[in-house]
């Protein structure tokens, strides 16, 4: 059957109650970006290197669980380990409410389920993503992952945004349990797919470390993943250089209330929406893998502004959200590069690599942060990231991506 004869996406039923599950938990994951670091600074009185440490220990549990939870993965059937993520995520942030309520949350706890969710979106995210060729198919990967990241784009601003006034109005506590129950719904849709999914095929007395020493090699001996891989971790180390601090700089040097936060971030999601949106148009216009370069070229110079978020806030917001289009174009265009070039039975091993690099350099951005805030100021940090994100793309420019179509 041609793509043409197929039905939309969205009356797939499997495909529909996967997208119900991802959109409402990333609304809930957006509303809990923003509460848990203001919760830190309003509560438990967080300086830069806390809400640094904490950023960067809600990632960087990858560095030592990323390989594994991959070559896990293809070993089981994926939806389960979905399920349990979500469940488990749903426990730890009600967790933080509840102890926040009888006067006992400490900055400890914190960090530890910073650590304990982040294992959980871990093993989430990788069987997500090697679940969707699995519902939709190889050739509509681009349109399901046009869908997919489009809608969570959508979240990002509703969540962040609605953060803000949520904690202005009923407190970060009650936002976080907001984000909890996000998690419960996502876990109620994700048992509602119908279209079954074959077992793996069982390989016996294979060693684990083997397996994922096949991931690491097929990500590394492929000049597309390894382009993929080194863009992705440019950028993501540069994100939480320019945002973690954020909240420590906009509501507690600068003393903007709660939902100048939330609109900055959400303007940032505004763009991921927009260049998700557009991604496959722009690819239609210069080719799949031209658009990613030209794309990270023409935003590189509005990365230049974002540190200027001291002097004005709205400036540096607007420069946000143009540097998050060029994200959103590449989540959908190399997110669909990635699953088309792997075989199924290697999908988990490979989403676990990439995640590794990826998320791995969000928790080092975390912690440079941290670092560099303390030590040299709020403003050092920023400037490193705004030149790392401004140099992102070159690793595309030098790869066959380049002139892919």
């Amino acid at each position: 059957m041609t793509t043409a004869a197929q039905p939309p996406l969205l009356r797939d039923p499997s495909f529909r109650n996967l997208y119900l599950a991802s959109a409402v938990s990333q609304f809930g994951t957006q509303v809990g970006y923003v509460a848990m670091p203001l919760l830190a600074v309003l509560a438990l009185d967080a300086g830069p290197g806390e809400v640094g440490l904490l950023s960067a220990l809600t990632t960087i549990t990858v560095l030592v669980l990323g390989l594994p939870a991959g070559a896990w993965v293809d070993r089981v059937r994926r939806r389960p380990v979905m399920v349990a993520a979500d469940l488990v995520r749903a426990a730890l942030l009600a967790s933080v409410t509840v102890t926040w309520w009888l006067d006992a949350l400490t900055m400890t706890q914190l960090y530890g389920v910073a650590v304990a969710t982040g294992a959980g979106t871990l093993f989430f995210d990788v069987a997500s993503q090697s679940t969707v060729p699995h519902l939709v198919g190889r050739d509509r990967l681009t349109a399901a992952n046009s869908v997919l990241v489009g809608t969570n784009a959508a979240m990002d601003v509703g969540g962040r945004s609605s953060a803000g006034v949520l904690v202005a109005l009923a407190g970060a506590p009650v936002a976080i349990l907001l984000d909890a129950l996000t998690y419960l719904w996502s876990a109620v849709w994700l048992c509602r797919i119908s279209k079954p999914e074959p077992a793996p095929a069982p390989v016996p007395g294979e060693r684990l470390g083997r397996r994922i020493g096949e991931g690491v090699r097929f990500l590394f001996g492929n000049r597309v993943l390894t382009a993929i891989a080194a863009q992705g971790g440019m950028t993501n180390l540069a994100f939480p250089l320019c945002s973690a601090l954020l909240p420590v700089l906009l509501v507690d040097e600068l003393g903007h209330p709660a939902w100048v936060l939330g609109a900055y971030l959400a303007a940032g999601g505004l763009g991921v929406l927009a260049g998700s949106s557009t991604a496959h148009l722009i690819g239609r216009r210069f080719g799949h893998g031209r658009a990613v370069w030209i794309a990270g070229l023409a935003t590189a110079p509005f990365a230049l502004l974002v540190p200027f978020a001291g002097w004005s806030v709205w400036i540096s917001a607007a420069a946000w959200s143009v540097v998050c289009f060029r994200t959103g174009v590449n989540n959908v265009l190399l997110v669909s590069f990635r699953q088309k070039v792997t075989p199924d039975p290697m999908l988990g091993r490979m989403n676990a690599t990439m995640r590794l690099i990826l998320m791995g350099a969000v928790g080092v951005g975390g912690l440079l942060a941290g670092l560099l805030g303390e030590v040299w100021g709020i403003g050092t940090a920023m400037w490193a990231g705004a030149a790392i994100m401004a140099l992102s793309w070159t690793p595309i420019w030098l790869s066959p991506l380049r002139h892919e179509v």
